[in-house]
């Protein structure tokens, strides 16, 4: 048997994302411009937040449930084999498109009923995948995430990934954003957190380039 060699997919300000066989390792890096005791104490902090997380996510939606790790600065998940949906989302057939959109807003509904906040929606922390004509949409990377009861807070949620599907999928982005609010109406307070995003919108604090 052939044993693959750990492989870096993805390096970031934060972490380094390694892939190990069927599991990836999200590994936060030291740095060394913080004074070593406030730096462990951060990267432990923001770990151990994202597990906790991830857990009640992969509870509620598509999402890498972790696995047990003494190691208190990374988190090991099941690696999902799929595509980066902002790399393949405009590719999709116009009905897989619709069924995919409709999808996200119907996950995003069951995080913001269980009062998680991701944190940084966006398509490219969005895996898709595609069998027997169906797509199937998994969440990945709670690193900004965090637990609240508040409609601005999911609001913003819902901002950043309107946000993100008008920068990088500006040519359809509009019909992908009426797909999405229609899964997300699958919330029960869904009418109060898209009221909300009329005035996040219309104070313009949250506009960000992605």
């Amino acid at each position: 048997m052939v044993t693959q060699k750990p492989q870096i997919i993805q390096q970031g300000a934060e972490a380094i994302i390694i892939k190990e066989g069927n599991y990836v390792i999200k590994d936060r890096i030291k740095k060394s411009y913080r004074i070593q005791e406030i730096d462990e104490k951060l990267r432990k902090t923001r770990t151990k937040r994202e597990i906790n997380l991830l857990e009640k996510a992969s509870k509620i939606i598509n999402s890498p449930k972790p696995l047990p790790d003494k190691n208190k600065f990374e988190i090991k998940m099941p690696y999902i084999k799929g595509k980066k949906l902002s790399e393949h989302l405009d590719k999709l057939p116009k009905e897989l498109a619709k069924e995919t959109c409709k999808k996200i807003g119907q996950s995003i509904a069951k995080l913001h009923d269980n009062n998680i906040i991701h944190g940084d929606l966006t398509t490219s922390n969005i895996i898709l995948t595609v069998e027997n004509k169906k797509s199937e949409v998994w969440f990945i990377d709670f690193g900004l995430g965090f637990n609240s009861m508040r409609e601005e807070d999911k609001a913003v949620d819902l901002h950043l990934i309107k946000q993100a599907l008008e920068a990088k999928h500006f040519s359809n982005w509009e019909n992908y954003w009426k797909f999405i609010e229609s899964g997300y109406k699958f919330y029960k307070n869904s009418d109060k957190v898209l009221d909300k995003l009329k005035k996040v919108e219309s104070r313009g604090r949250y506009k960000e380039k992605y």
